[in-house]
């Protein structure tokens, strides 16, 4: 079984996003700011970023099995088209599946039972592979369950002043991490990643 972990963009200030979903613009300059190019599962959804980025998400990304997100993401948007960018099978936590969705549909997996019942299933799809869960409320869920192996962060270099934490308010404080146990500099992001004391 491979590792569960948390990963977010987040602005110095603590935020994954600004006040009513705004400022995703600030904090993914980094995704269009090199010189090497990624393409994703969803069509026309490019990245141009810097070699060092590039090696730090080819090796996260090769071995990530399944995600688990929130239905607010997935609303947001608009279920990626029908295929997560990062071309892996979603688990989506909600407490309403939505009624439009094929019934036949491989991509995306609703779980009304919670976050354990949500990360166990997504841990089933991946195999031996890692499991990654969204910043917000799903890594808040996650981390007080004692679910989370790891936080990976990418700090991106601007203050939000206010909007969704990466962890908000957290049932459980406070959470000693160690590390940094690996630090990526890339152009306009750093990449941390640390590990959770169990």
């Amino acid at each position: 079984m491979g590792k569960v972990a948390t990963g977010a963009t987040m602005s110095i200030d603590g935020y994954i996003a600004g006040p009513g979903d705004s400022g995703f613009d600030l904090l993914f300059q980094w995704y269009d700011n090199g010189d090497v190019e990624i393409t994703t599962a969803m069509p026309g959804l490019t990245m141009r970023v810097t070699p060092a980025s590039k090696d730090h998400l080819d090796e996260w990304n090769g071995a990530l099995g399944s995600l688990v997100v929130g239905r607010h993401l997935y609303d947001l948007t608009n279920g990626w088209g029908g295929r997560h960018p990062l071309d892996v099978p979603v688990v989506v936590l909600t407490h309403r599946p939505p009624e439009d969705r094929p019934a036949a549909d491989d991509n995306f997996v609703f779980v009304t039972e919670g976050i354990e019942a949500a990360v166990a299933t997504a841990q089933e799809i991946a195999g031996d592979r890692n499991v990654g869960v969204n910043g917000g409320e799903m890594a808040r869920q996650a981390l007080d369950a004692g679910l989370l192996d790891e936080v990976h962060v990418d700090l991106a270099p601007v203050l939000l002043g206010a909007g969704t934490p990466y962890f908000p308010s957290l049932g459980i404080k406070p959470v000693q991490l160690d590390g940094p146990v690996k630090v990526v500099r890339g152009s306009g992001v750093m990449h941390l990643t640390y590990a959770v004391r169990k």
